[in-house]
């Protein structure tokens, strides 16, 4: 094996965004477990299913000027899948939020993912341990609502209505009878304690 192929294959994952070419960032052992973990849960799910879900090796191929590597894609309609990857909008996309990409998660590619008519988008905080959905409604995204773990001392003296109010199992809009649930999601979780 020469250098050059060396180097090739242990470059990062490259995103163009608005026709800019960033480079993915490394992942943090915590990004790399709730990956795992919603892909595991959507993988069980889709057995047997017109779906499929994708991990952040796949690309997706919007416009000329946007192709991205989210951390997971599910696509329903199979006519969009290729050789080289996904071309045109993932029926929902997950991306776990790394402080290097944090703001373009947040601002361009939610705007880009809106206008492409991805139906639903989750914003998984690995430090927050929590998710934020937004759902396509009338091609633009509402904010279905923020689903979290709160930690211990924050639920304590809290009442049954209450914990209510912080919901930590949800299902999506796309698929009725598929409940997430958090603690499945932030399994194995390092607490901030943890990490070196």
């Amino acid at each position: 094996m020469n250098n050059l192929t060396y180097r090739h294959q242990n470059e990062r994952p490259k995103e163009m965004l608005n026709g800019v070419i960033y480079a993915m960032a490394n992942p943090i052992l915590n990004h790399v477990r709730v990956n795992r973990n919603i892909t595991a849960i959507f993988n069980l799910y889709f057995k047997d299913k017109r779906c499929e879900v994708f991990g952040d090796s796949a690309k997706v191929f919007l416009t000329e000027k946007d192709k991205v590597v989210p951390d997971i894609s599910v696509v329903c309609n199979k006519d969009i899948l290729k050789d080289k990857g996904i071309y045109g909008a993932p029926d929902l996309i997950v991306e776990i939020l790394s402080p290097s990409t944090s703001k373009r998660d947040k601002g361009y590619k939610k705007d880009l993912y809106e206008r492409c008519g991805v139906k639903e988008y989750w914003l998984a905080d690995v430090d927050k341990l929590l998710i934020e959905v937004y759902r396509l409604v009338d091609e633009k995204y509402i904010l279905h609502d923020i689903y979290t773990i709160l930690p211990e001392y924050e639920t304590e003296d809290m009442t049954k209505e209450q914990l209510a109010e912080f919901p930590t199992k949800f299902k999506t809009s796309l698929f009725d009878d598929l409940i997430i649930d958090l603690e499945e999601v932030f399994e194995d979780i390092m607490q901030q304690g943890d990490k070196l």
